[in-house]
């Protein structure tokens, strides 16, 4: 495969052009405008952040991204799917509710903003994974699928697991339905929290494996685990977080689950990739809160490759140097540190990255291979 182009602008402006208007002539000379719009619909993928957190992507920067591609003729829409994990966006109402206070609503984005995955996160399809390891059918929110284009507008910061958070990552797992988060970090089944458990028999309306059982006695619902299939079907329907499933995945093979996840989504359609390197904090924006950065605020990078695109943003990072009074400094000033020469890896020791970029290579999702064209 040849390589990949990647194209670059830092944050410095200049009187008279704002961010989001550089953001724009970046998308444009990345060759967005190649993508026929005319008429169509086009998923806007992104983080809306968890409550508390506040180091996610400003709206504005949707807003740019949403005005070139109303500019060419499209339809966009602004999407997620809901969390697994109990939080403020593991249903819609409370995903959209969540959304809105942090500032994308419809007047601020200029488009619409769906649910991936729908009221309960069960609004998934089962959409086929070529020359997939891990994942046959990848479960993912029917509204992204429906779209006739996928972008992706990631912030690229860093992650407790799988060491950052890029393009692959906001694609593969975060389009995943509720189960298709359950189906990436755990291969195993449920268990139930009887004292949150209400006895309303939801969950056993969702499962079509006679995998719940409901106690008379106690009013409580308990997993058959001899029919219970694993499919995550279960978690969306119940309302009290009263079922929860281990996350057990070891995180090469959560790392390769997403990486196919993603070519699942981008597979067969026209998509494009866009990511900012700010305010690169050293966990998830699925956190309530965000630590002080890590790394200073680099720049804009698009591609039409998400692979490359991810290798771009990860080797700038590890050009960077550490900033004070951060985790990372925190971990390299201490007695006992080991410099593992990665500014991912130190930050958050536990996590591992390099598998997910092999595997994506290995499926052919892209190339790691890249040439950087910086636009001033």
């Amino acid at each position: 495969m040849e390589k990949a182009t990647v194209y670059f602008t830092d944050f410095r402006t200049v009187l008279g052009e704002g961010l989001p208007t550089k953001l724009k002539r970046l998308i444009k000379r990345a060759g967005i405008q190649r993508i026929e719009m005319d008429g169509k619909f086009a998923a806007i993928k992104l983080h809306f952040g968890e409550l508390g957190n506040i180091s996610y992507l400003r709206p504005n920067y949707a807003k740019a991204v949403v005005d070139v591609v109303k500019e060419l003729g499209g339809n966009p829409f602004l999407t997620d799917c809901n969390t697994l994990y109990p939080g403020s966006r593991k249903n819609a109402l409370e995903h959209l509710q969540c959304a809105w206070e942090n500032g994308f609503t419809p007047l601020t984005a200029g488009c619409p903003i769906l649910i991936g995955d729908g009221l309960k996160g069960t609004d998934d399809i089962a959409v086929p994974v070529p020359g997939g390891e891990y994942v046959k059918e990848a479960k993912i929110g029917h509204a992204i699928m429906d779209a006739d284009i996928f972008i992706s507008l990631t912030h690229f910061k860093g992650h407790e697991m799988t060491g950052f958070g890029g393009a692959i990552k906001n694609i593969g797992m975060g389009c995943g339905s509720r189960a298709g988060k359950k189906d990436q970090h755990s291969n195993g089944k449920p268990h139930i929290i009887e004292e949150q458990c209400r006895g309303c028999q939801r969950c056993a309306r969702e499962c079509a494996n006679n995998g719940l059982k409901f106690h008379e006695d106690k009013k409580k619902m308990s997993i058959h685990a001899e029919n219970c299939v694993g499919c995550g079907r279960c978690l969306g329907a119940c309302n009290f977080d009263a079922i929860v499933f281990n996350d057990d995945a070891a995180t090469k093979e959560l790392n390769c689950r997403m990486a196919e996840y993603t070519k699942a989504v981008l597979e067969g359609r026209p998509h494009f990739h866009i990511s900012l390197v700010v305010d690169v904090s050293p966990h998830c924006d699925c956190h309530s809160e965000n630590d002080t950065p890590i790394l200073p605020n680099i720049g804009m990078f698009a591609s039409f490759d998400p692979l490359a695109l991810d290798q771009a943003c990860v080797d700038a990072c590890m050009a960077a140097n550490p900033l004070p009074n951060s985790k990372l400094s925190d971990n390299m000033n201490a007695p006992d540190f080991h410099d593992h020469h990665d500014h991912f890896t130190n930050s958050t020791p536990e996590s591992e990255w390099r598998s997910c970029l092999e595997h994506a290579e290995k499926i052919g999702l892209g190339t790691r291979e890249y040439e950087l064209i910086i636009v001033k």
